[in-house]
């Protein structure tokens, strides 16, 4: 068994021992899928190659957060993710608007102020659908989803 697949499980092992044995958590359900979405989006990634490096990255210099930073090959994403439930209003890549991208590009402009200025680097956004209650969520990845003004 692979390391990524026992750290998955012990993570899924250690969710379920949780909801089981602590008081419930104060945290609205859209909260909760989104949540469950990044977990199962980073281990997704992971396995198509990417190197995560961050995780829920902030910055004390912008407002916002950049859900997952990897690299693909030699090219630094900085990964958005998108978790929904339905397909029925929209999609999932839609909620990164005009100003979810500035925020974004803000956020990672501080990060690779520290990385050498010849660093290639994009933005991914990642839906991920849980339809139907299904425990097996269904990704959308999007390279290079929108260009960095």
């Amino acid at each position: 068994m692979s390391s990524g697949r026992i750290t998955r499980a012990l993570l899924h092992s250690l969710d379920w021992l949780a909801e089981r044995t602590l008081p419930a958590p104060k945290v609205a359900a859209h909260q909760r899928t989104g949540r469950r979405g990044e977990e199962d989006a980073y281990f997704h990634l992971r396995r198509r190659g990417y190197i995560m490096v961050a995780r829920n990255y902030r910055t004390p210099l912008q407002r916002g957060e950049i859900d997952l930073i990897g690299w693909d090959e030699d090219v630094l994403c900085f990964i958005e993710v998108k978790t929904r439930t339905t397909r029925d209003v929209k999609p999932a890549e839609a909620a990164v608007d005009r100003d979810k991208q500035r925020s974004l590009v803000r956020v990672a402009r501080e990060y690779i102020r520290h990385l050498p200025p010849s660093c290639q680097w994009r933005f991914d956004v990642l839906s991920v659908y849980y339809e139907q209650q299904s425990s097996h969520p269904e990704f959308e990845l999007f390279r290079n989803a929108f260009p960095v003004a």
